[in-house]
């Protein structure tokens, strides 16, 4: 076999070993069996929404153990065929034997992609949360950078943005800002964006042009079904109301509606202003707060299984996990994955997915990179 193709093949495996570390193959193979089992009983419907759920889980689990079984019979089939050629002495035959294995080990990685979202919320919508650091009005200009960057990004996939909640910066920028992102699989994408984002740049806002670095924190947690169970008692509830804010004119409430509800036992902070309803905001934060505990049991669960949970901390501005350099050189360095952009205006209108690709593969694999810092 030409180095050229042994290149393939190893990329073809490599991928396909992580989608089976990632399912945990054998198990997973168990559960499409039970779960075919399971729809072949009549009495399946007798629960719609369970048996929907039930159909949902083996679409996805049936999708990821099919391309991994297509693939590598295509693989298996190309080599041979190489192999043919070799032995007969067909460069034609061998060359084109390559061109299929090089096609392949293209696909392997972008379906590697869509197998590693069959965690337990990946198909669901996501709230996006962006905060300005300490920093000022730099910051917040940062912050609506980002909002800007992650509603770029979702409508590249054809998702619908909607702005649930959001507050002004004093000069310009946004204070925070809160996304609800609606489409197939946009938390499984968007979840690996969550934490500390660092914009290094001359500021606009410096009438001596001096180069500033700003912070700014994304959350992204999942929206979930109503038939999951998520017990919040009232008594741990702080519940307050305030005037909406917004881009001014005819968008800002004259009325106390928005809704902010802190979950005081674990600090958790919702709000919504999206509706000109206080009733409305209410049972939407409501909503949220369901989903930020429900993503922070996924989050405790995935680091349980991978061993990690009792040295993981809250994320916090010194988790930082990307790097934007506009000056004095044009840099975006993922500090987790390794991967870089020499495109950073590319990047802020919505170019994520070769970062969200790289940062799924290491949730699987649990690598860190070293990644020395920029500027």
């Amino acid at each position: 076999m030409r180095a050229e193709g042994q290149a393939h093949i190893d990329r073809i495996e490599a991928a396909l070993a992580l989608v089976r570390k990632f399912l945990d193959w054998d198990r997973a193979l168990r559960r499409l069996d039970e779960l075919n089992a399971r729809v072949e009983d009549p009495k399946l419907w007798d629960n719609p929404k369970a048996a929907e759920a039930v159909m949902r889980e083996r679409r996805r689990l049936d999708a990821a153990v099919g391309t991994v079984n297509q693939i590598s019979s295509e693989m298996s089939d190309a080599v041979e065929f190489i192999e043919l050629g070799e032995a007969e002495g067909d460069d034609a035959t061998v060359e084109e034997g390559l061109a299929t294995l090089a096609a392949l080990s293209a696909r392997a990685d972008a379906d590697k992609v869509q197998a590693l979202l069959a965690g337990e919320a990946d198909a669901n919508d996501a709230y996006l949360e962006v905060h300005a650091g300490a920093g000022g009005t730099e910051s917040q200009d940062w912050a609506e950078m980002l909002q800007r960057m992650y509603t770029r990004w979702a409508e590249r996939h054809g998702y619908k943005v909607e702005l649930v909640d959001y507050h002004c910066g004093e000069q310009a920028g946004i204070k925070s800002a809160t996304l609800l992102i609606k489409g197939e699989n946009a938390y499984g994408y968007a979840k690996t964006e969550s934490g500390v984002h660092r914009l290094v740049r001359i500021s606009p806002y410096d009438s001596s042009a001096r180069r500033h670095t700003s912070f700014s924190s994304v959350w992204v947690y999942p929206v979930i079904d109503d038939d999951i169970d998520i017990e919040i008692k009232e008594s741990d509830l702080k519940i307050d109301t305030y005037r909406a804010s917004g881009a001014g004119g005819q968008h800002v409430n004259t009325t106390d509606s928005a809704v902010r509800i802190t979950h005081v036992p674990t600090g958790i902070i919702v709000a919504s202003q999206n509706d000109r309803s206080q009733h409305k905001n209410r049972a939407t934060a409501m909503s949220m707060l369901k989903a930020r505990l429900y993503e922070a049991e996924l989050a405790k669960r995935e680091a349980e299984a991978s061993g990690e949970y009792a040295a993981k901390t809250e994320i916090g501005w010194g988790h930082q996990i990307r790097s934007y350099v506009l000056q004095p050189y044009q840099l975006v360095k993922d500090l987790r994955t390794g991967v870089t952009s020499t495109s950073p205006d590319d990047v802020l209108d919505g170019d994520l997915d070769s970062f969200m690709a790289a940062a799924l593969s290491q949730r699987v694999t649990g690598e860190k990179v070293a990644v020395e810092d920029v500027d």
